[in-house]
């Protein structure tokens, strides 16, 4: 855990952020780790997961991020990594995006 909260690139506020958890992480080192970065941890129990909620079920955060993978895992040169040199394949991930944008854009305009 403490590789990958070392690995974030983005700068963050000043301000106390929460750190979003599963069980998984519902551990004493995890919780030393996340409090060493700076992070509320906030882990949620299982029995919570599964409670519904009285206005309805909610999208899980997680669907927009296998949807776009699997928009993106059509693009052949992505699905295979050919180029070697990250800023190449940084600007085939921006290229194949806009892409998927404007055919959305497309449909919803003709």
């Amino acid at each position: 855990m403490e590789d990958l909260l070392f690995a974030v690139v983005v700068e963050r506020p000043e301000t106390t952020e929460r750190l979003l958890l599963d069980k998984g992480y519902d551990n004493p080192e995890a919780r030393d780790t996340v409090a060493a970065f700076g992070y509320e941890e906030h882990i949620r129990p299982i029995r919570e997961e599964r409670r519904k909620r009285k206005g309805g079920r909610r999208k899980a955060r997680r669907w927009v991020v296998e949807r776009t993978f699997a928009w993106l895992s059509k693009c052949r040169g992505l699905l295979v990594r050919y180029d070697k040199n990250p800023l190449n394949y940084l600007g085939c991930i921006q290229v194949a995006c806009a892409l998927l944008w404007y055919r959305r854009w497309w449909r919803l305009t003709s």
